[in-house]
């Protein structure tokens, strides 16, 4: 499970390391002399033994100190040299041993060693056995998969997570409040951290405000609660989406901190969650996006996640429709309201511990591809300095308005309505339940030309998106991921519009070669598995498209390709899987069907911790326990996730059988 990445092509798993071994030298060098000495001296045999071990953790733990030090394992020469000294001295304190006290030390270097290699092995055979105890219980609950995401939640569960944050208007408990320029929030701590949920970052967009733009808080002093979820955002409720019971409500721009509860000397640098989904679904309340196991671990770090409008609440084109010119910002107000927390972040964040000045944005699906249209966008510039996206695709967002300008006309037939001032009249729930029949007409965000560039590709190459540094991630089996989201139904549904796009730009050549691919693929899966096959490597090209072009741009780009073996085949791997690896949410990930590999895990919340902090993104030997060498290389060469090890290589010659696709697509 451990694994070791030097750069090279010829990767290797581990479990530990010569710096564990050269430890070891000096460890039975302790206890050796700790015993003898103390015995030679008379001592009883209870005390030889407490001697011995005292001297022997003693020395472990300096030379430990010394070995896995920075200044040693980032200097191979200071390394190797680290290793002659140990060499020696062991050697001068066994020739000592030998020629004065009589006594060999090699039977306490051979115990050591036995240590050393038989507790890393314990606990590989341990992780192993529970690891496939969890799968064995996953697989009683979802067989093979067929029926997508499936949540057995707890009544009690659903009721805790509903509750409703109050007022406060008597004592509260002011080690646990916070001050902002908007409110005073008292968190809730847990453990090792302390929680602020459900603060409001913007007026709830209710009302008059439906459809508008969002609007700035007044400064307040007043004292709220701040340990409940707020409501997640109208959306459509497909079948796989775990937020069917939580609360929903168009009053939904909140948003969530977490903080280590210990304190800080300086500012910590933060970390904003853009939540996944489709445009349509989604929200922080869903354990998968959780931030509280990643804070635990990393406690230098401060951690937020928010809600935004969703659907055609969040991202539909009123411009024809009679009054619809009182509402220019609709197209893309989800954008919007993510603006808005960014700004609240930057007002107010260091009230919390954090500093405004180091923001890294974190976002999957629909959240990363938000992240990716607001880094050419002029109004989001310095908000935030890091990006990390993954499976974010500027090909799910409109290219011009003509699209969402039709979901406006079609949400007038649904509703029976004709003008802005009739749509403004209808409740929440009879939109809802017109967005949940439209939801194949697609809302997503529309590159205006106003808020976002027509062609943001070329903004990128234009320099829009300068002074952020990138990691893409690419994952090379989502489409199990998305149907178990959607179900079939509408996942076959979105495939057939992916069919049509590509038709639509394919030229005959192109063309030629796809009906090639499909001929071949239909022969071995079928037809449905040939186009969402087909789909997958469509969209997988564009999101390295996105990174190309930033790299063009002159920014500094990673890229991340999640080719992990799905536990379960049907129910893919990718957004969900990599997001509970990053954020450390096993429970979550075994809700969704899956199990975290501990060890990939750590090392990917460590390589994100030092994204974030703005480390260098290389683990040098043994900085993780039982690890080699990682140094993340960046654009063209990519990070492979891979059954459990992880390897730096390029993957372009991964993402397609169709040649002809990615010659178009990238070049």
């Amino acid at each position: 499970m451990y694994c070791c990445v030097t750069g090279s092509e010829n990767e290797m798993k581990k479990l530990f390391t010569a710096d564990d071994f050269m430890v070891a030298f000096i460890s039975a060098l302790g206890y050796g002399f700790g015993e003898t000495i103390a015995r030679i001296s008379g001592w009883s045999e209870l005390m030889c033994i407490a001697a011995s071990f005292a001297v022997g953790i003693v020395l472990e733990e300096i030379i430990g100190g010394i070995v896995f030090s920075k200044a040693v394992q980032k200097n191979m020469n200071r390394r190797m040299l680290t290793f002659a000294a140990i060499l020696l001295v062991f050697l001068l304190g066994q020739y000592i041993s030998v020629k004065w006290m009589g006594t060999s030390l090699a039977e306490y270097l051979q115990e050591e060693i036995l240590f050393v290699v038989g507790l890393p092995m314990i606990g590989f055979v341990v992780n192993l056995l529970l690891r496939g105890y969890r799968a064995w219980k996953i697989r009683k609950v979802y067989g093979d998969g067929s029926r997508g995401y499936v949540f057995d939640l707890k009544e009690e569960d659903i009721e805790e997570t509903n509750r409703e944050n109050r007022p406060i208007t008597g004592e509260y408990d002011e080690e646990l409040a916070v001050k902002t320029r908007t409110g005073i929030f008292v968190g809730e701590k847990q453990k090792k951290i302390i929680c602020y949920l459900g603060i409001p970052y913007a007026e709830p967009p209710v009302g008059e405000l439906r459809w508008r733009a969002p609007v700035s808080l007044p400064a307040s002093d007043a004292v709220f609660e701040a340990k409940n979820f707020g409501a997640s955002a109208i959306q459509v409720e497909h079948e796989g989406s775990i937020l069917k019971k939580h609360r929903q409500s168009e009053d939904c721009l909140s948003l969530n901190i977490c903080i280590g509860s210990k304190k800080a000397e300086g500012k910590r640098p933060v970390l904003v969650l853009f939540h996944h989904g489709d445009f349509t679904f989604g929200g922080t309340a869903d354990p998968l996006m959780y931030g509280a196991d990643y804070i635990n671990d990393h406690q230098d770090i401060v951690f937020v996640s928010f809600n935004y409008r969703l659907g055609i609440f969040g991202f539909i084109d009123f411009s024809e429709v009679p009054g619809g010119d009182a509402y220019p910002d609709a197209a893309n107000l989800g954008l919007l309201d993510q603006v808005a927390a960014l700004e609240w972040i930057r007002e107010n964040i260091s009230a919390f511990g954090g500093d405004p000045d180091r923001i890294t944005v974190l976002g999957f699906d629909a959240g990363a591809t938000s992240i990716l249209m607001l880094a050419s966008c002029g109004r989001a510039k310095g908000l935030f300095q890091k990006a990390f996206v993954f499976n974010g695709n500027l090909a799910t967002a409109y290219d011009s308005p003509d699209g969402s300008r039709a979901l406006a006309g079609n949400l007038l037939k649904e509703t029976q309505t004709s003008t802005m001032e009739e749509l403004l009249k209808l409740d929440t729930k009879t939109l809802k339940d017109a967005a949940q029949r439209l939801w194949q007409d697609m809302c997503a965000p529309t590159c205006d030309g106003n808020w976002i560039p027509v062609d943001v590709d070329q903004a990128y190459r234009d320099k829009a998106a300068s002074g952020i540094e990138f990691i893409i991630g690419i994952p090379a089996d989502e489409t199990g991921v998305l149907r178990s989201f959607l179900g079939r139904k509408k996942f076959d549904d979105f495939v057939s519009s992916g069919m049509t796009v590509i038709r639509q730009y394919a030229d005959d050549s192109l063309a030629g070669e796809i009906r090639e691919f499909m001929e071949t693929q239909k022969k071995l899966s079928g037809e449905s598995e040939a186009r969402a096959k087909l789909i997958e490597q469509w969209l997988a090209i564009r999101e390295y498209r996105s990174a190309a072009r930033l790299s063009e741009g002159g920014n500094k780009v990673r890229l991340l390709y999640w080719n992990e073996k799905a536990l379960i085949e049907k129910l893919g791997t990718g957004t969900v899987d990599a997001a509970a690896s990053l954020l450390g949410n096993e429970d979550a990930l075994q809700m969704y069907g899956s199990v975290i590999h501990q060890d990939l895990a750590e090392i990917l919340q460590k390589l994100l911790e030092k994204f974030v902090n703005g480390d260098t993104l290389q683990l040098y030997p043994n900085e993780i326990g039982g690890v080699d060498a990682i140094d993340w290389k960046a654009f063209p060469r990519a990070l492979v996730v891979s059954d459990d090890r992880l390897y730096c290589e390029t993957i372009e010659d991964r993402l397609t059988e169709v040649k002809g696709l990615l010659d178009f697509m990238v070049r």
